[in-house]
């Protein structure tokens, strides 16, 4: 198999930052390992025309899951923060915490479909649980981004350099996959899903209420509650409150959902857009939507699919999201030449400033900068499989030779100034094989729903899924 290289991104949602150059030593990259990372074939000269569209998924999900088989990071086996293809050597140490754990669920899809043996994968799976055992906690959570050859804090920020609790929710999903999907395995596997229960039964979810019914985001040694960054709805951090819910070891108690997350019942909106309702209050954007990751990062496991509380029906909640950013695009109210039917998807990813460089924004009706970010609608396909089709399409059959690369579609185009960035981030083409593959099989909802800590952190907090009889 290929020898791994590395990854890359600086991304998170609302406490969205600028891009950092950290850099190391150069990183050479051998004309072999970019021929493998082609997956066989140069998709300019394999646009995916003829393809059914079973064959198309499969291309796009095996094309996307090699970001974290063959660019991971060679110590660590988890997710670089991001790759530039001019570029390589772009910060090719930093490991992302929660990329990795939407790696994690790449990976048993990857397994799954045979795009990689499953021997293999499990050996690379042992060494990454390995590395995060050992890697810098901070009370149990993992901080943003670790060093990959040493397991140390890298600040995400100036103050930023301690514990990073959506992260690690977002790895901690992976983990609850991991163990699931292993437990009943070979007696290597068996050993794996222990290390990935411990890990996750490790996190004092706890310590990060600070004693108040709210979670928190950051907690520093240095710094302390200094960013005192409360987790309140409604954004991607939905996982947090699930996964603090479910924990045997470190629970917190679902007044904090309700009180902090649901706002006492304010998160409930009664806006529309497109006369499709929003239903709750995006952060920043009253009565219209958010970026498209909010309705995906908490939703690789946690199946939206008939799960209700007392604020919301979740399906309708993340099916009405994609609708409204599809409808916002279809409709070009900012006459962007390019926008269409089939071209369409706005999220947080990497961007193009006014002056032509590339910078980092999040995407949403209300910040549409004419950059269209693939993964927007590819990772949208269970709320929107006919449009995210035609978009699939559109990538493959049309632009394949400008918009597609080395592993998958790249992080980011705009049609109107004839822009692309020929980059990817960890956390953008990590939601992407794990949601196609939600809308095709149902797999990493299967697991991470079905596993008992889950379904009774659910109950906790007044969760109902009349798809998993909760």
């Amino acid at each position: 198999m290929p020898v791994t290289t590395f990854d890359g991104r600086d991304r998170h949602i609302f406490k969205i930052m600028p891009m950092k150059p950290y850099k190391s030593l150069l990183f050479l990259l051998p004309l072999l390992f970019l021929l493998n990372c082609s997956n066989e074939s140069d998709p300019a000269e394999d646009p995916g025309s003829g393809l059914t569209d079973a064959q198309l998924l499969d291309k796009v999900q095996k094309d996307a899951m090699f970001y974290f088989w063959d660019l991971a990071h060679p110590n660590a086996k988890l997710a670089r923060e991001r790759y530039h293809i001019d570029d390589p050597s772009n910060d090719q140490h930093i490991v992302t915490t929660g990329g990795s754990g939407f790696g994690l669920m790449t990976l048993l899809v990857g397994i799954e479909r045979g795009f990689v043996p499953r021997t293999e994968a499990v050996n690379r799976l042992s060494t990454a649980l390995n590395f995060l055992e050992n890697a810098d906690r901070f009370h149990g959570a993992w901080p943003h981004w670790l060093n990959g050859n040493s397991g140390n804090v890298i600040p995400f920020g100036t103050v930023d350099n301690g514990g990073d609790l959506v992260e690690t929710a977002f790895l901690c999903q992976g983990l609850i996959c991991i163990r699931e999907y292993f437990k009943d395995g070979s007696q290597q596997e068996q050993a794996l899903a222990q290390k990935a229960d411990a890990l996750w039964k490790g996190v004092d979810w706890n310590w990060y209420t600070k004693g108040e019914d709210a979670l928190y985001w950051h907690w520093s040694p240095t710094y302390g509650w200094q960013l005192n960054f409360k987790l309140e709805g409604y954004n991607e951090c939905l996982i947090t409150y699930v996964m603090a819910a479910a924990s045997p070891t470190h629970p917190i108690p679902s007044t904090a959902y309700h009180t902090a997350w649901a706002r006492n019942g304010n998160i409930v909106h009664g806006g529309s857009q497109f006369g499709i309702p929003v239903i709750f209050n995006h952060n920043g954007a009253t009565g219209n939507v958010g970026p498209l990751f909010w309705a995906q990062y908490s939703h690789l496991g946690l199946d939206p699919d008939g799960l209700t509380d007392q604020y919301a029906n979740y399906w309708d909640l993340n099916k009405n999201h994609a609708k409204i950013v599809y409808e916002h695009c279809r409709q070009n109210p900012n006459n962007f030449n390019g926008y269409s039917d089939k071209c369409w998807g706005l999220t947080a990813s990497y961007s193009r400033n006014n002056d032509g460089t590339t910078g980092y924004s999040a995407h949403m009706p209300t910040n549409d900068r004419g950059v269209i970010s693939p993964t927007a609608a590819l990772s949208s396909f269970p709320y929107t499989p006919v449009e995210s089709m035609k978009f699939l399409r559109y990538l493959y059959q049309e632009k394949a030779s400008t918009l597609v690369g080395l592993c998958g579609p790249y992080d980011a185009f705009s049609p109107h100034h004839n822009w692309v960035t020929q980059r990817y981030l960890a956390i953008d083409q990590g939601t992407i094989v794990p949601m196609i593959e939600n809308h095709r099989t149902g797999l990493l909802w299967n697991l991470f729903m079905n596993a008992p800590e889950i379904r009774q952190g659910l109950q906790n907090l007044g969760f109902h899924s009349t798809k998993y009889g909760i």
